[in-house]
């Protein structure tokens, strides 16, 4: 079946995809058609924001944190039904955890993804000729089916820019102008009304933009191939009879679109919010994913039902797996930007705290017992931990020691973590 399949890569980081994006699905829902967002790498909220933009789960493809063929598998199962498939690169095209490996590229080289390179022109014109010119002929198979300019002040600007084009048998698709209006909403919002309803408006101003000065048409041509089908997939075992009851709220967000596909294998998936909600539902296992809840953290701290309901289901030996805010959760406080205190559900013998607040990143590898977890750590929190002992040896990308910890407390396991699970079975977590 042939259909339009495209990659959105850049020059560089904070070149525009998420804003092109955005637009794009928007622009793409817009018009009526089924529209299937993806991602390149571990982020959870550019997902959230495709969400937001068309009204479909975006799924994440990520060469780190899954095998090739899961990446292949990813791409084939949830682009089936849909008219369009949208992948939104992360940084450079080529920048990886590993020179070019784990990059957009590499994705668009694995799963045959033509590229719209989105090349910021602030401060630029001709210029951009040479560039064009190495993105298109470094590596053999990388397809660069056209160029889309940003930050464009005028049409004599545009001039020039297609020009460069021109010189370098490129093809250009058009161009974003120069819109104030048209930043990115802060990452760190949250998914309140507010929130989605400025990146509402944002997306739809974006889709306009493109519809005016971008041929979508003539892109979507251009981008046409025949969908694959990957055949030498294996799922991981099932259990059909589970009871799953995974946090989902404005505080808890940050989940993998395929992790929750699994759970939904496992058995029976039920949402709950440690904000609004005062108990929780029956469940063999509870997932507290990450998100915000720094920013909600009087209304989790008076919802003393909740905390109490989640305290007696640990102490009483219930499986839980917390990541990132799940985990600080979890924490008997959490000291806020504010610099107040608030207590939490009092499980992990720890205190979680928003001071002094520094950025953790990267990718991580977990090693437990006899198995190996990836995933992701991205926070700006920090907790007091020495009274607790990792049941895990966690490194980096590079082999590197990180001092990040994974904590377990009877059957509840919880550390900054973000697990990627699609190919793996997180219940031998339980197992040592």
């Amino acid at each position: 079946m042939s259909k339009a399949h495209l990659l959105i890569g850049a020059s560089s980081s904070g070149g525009g995809k998420t804003t092109f994006t955005a637009g794009l699905l928007r622009l793409l829902h817009e018009r009526g058609l089924r529209v299937q967002p993806f991602k390149c790498g571990p982020d959870y909220i550019d997902t959230q924001y495709h969400k937001m933009a068309c009204g479909r789960d975006s799924v994440n493809l990520d060469l780190w944190m899954s095998s090739r063929t899961h990446v292949r598998h990813l791409y084939d199962k949830y682009s089936t039904d849909a008219d369009v498939c949208i992948t939104e690169g992360v940084m450079g095209l080529f920048d990886g955890f590993d020179g070019m490996h784990g990059s957009s590229a590499e994705i668009s080289a694995v799963n045959g993804l033509p590229v719209i390179l989105l090349v910021n022109a602030k401060s630029t014109s001709y210029t951009v000729a040479p560039l064009i010119y190495g993105f298109r002929h470094f590596h053999p198979e990388i397809n660069i089916a056209g160029v889309v300019f940003n930050q464009v002040a005028s049409d004599k600007h545009f001039a020039q820019l297609k020009k460069a084009c021109n010189d370098t048998d490129t093809e250009c698709f058009g161009y974003m102008p120069k819109i104030k209006e048209l930043e990115v909403p802060s990452r760190h919002l949250g998914l309140t009304l507010d929130a989605s309803y400025r990146f509402d408006a944002f997306a739809s101003q974006a889709a306009e933009a493109i519809a005016a000065h971008v041929d979508i048409d003539r892109m979507l041509e251009k981008c046409t191939t025949t969908t694959r089908v990957c055949e030498d997939y294996i799922p991981a075992h099932h259990r059909q009879d589970m009871h799953i009851a995974v946090a989902k709220d404005e505080a808890f967000n940050f989940t993998y679109t395929e992790n929750i596909e699994r759970l939904k294998e496992m058995g029976q998936v039920t949402y709950f919010s440690p904000i609004c909600d005062k108990e929780i539902p029956a469940a063999d296992m509870i997932y507290l994913p990450g998100g915000y809840p720094e920013f909600f953290l009087p209304q989790l701290s008076s919802n003393k039902d909740m905390l109490k309901a989640i305290s007696d289901y640990a102490e009483s030996g219930g499986r839980i797996l917390a990541e990132c805010g799940g985990m600080m959760y979890l924490c008997r406080s959490i000291t806020g930007i504010d610099g107040a205190t608030y207590k939490m559900a009092d499980v992990l013998p720890i205190e979680a705290t928003m001071s002094n607040m520094r950025l953790h990143l990267g990718y991580r590898t977990l090693k437990v017992g006899g198995n190996i977890y990836k995933g992701h750590e991205f926070h700006y929190s920090s907790v007091n931990d020495e009274q607790m002992e990792s049941i895990a040896a966690i490194t980096d990308a590079k082999g590197n020691g990180t001092g990040t910890k994974l904590y377990r407390h009877k059957n509840v396991i919880a550390g900054y973590t973000h697990l990627y699970w699609g190919e793996t079975d997180i219940m031998k977590l339980w197992e040592i």
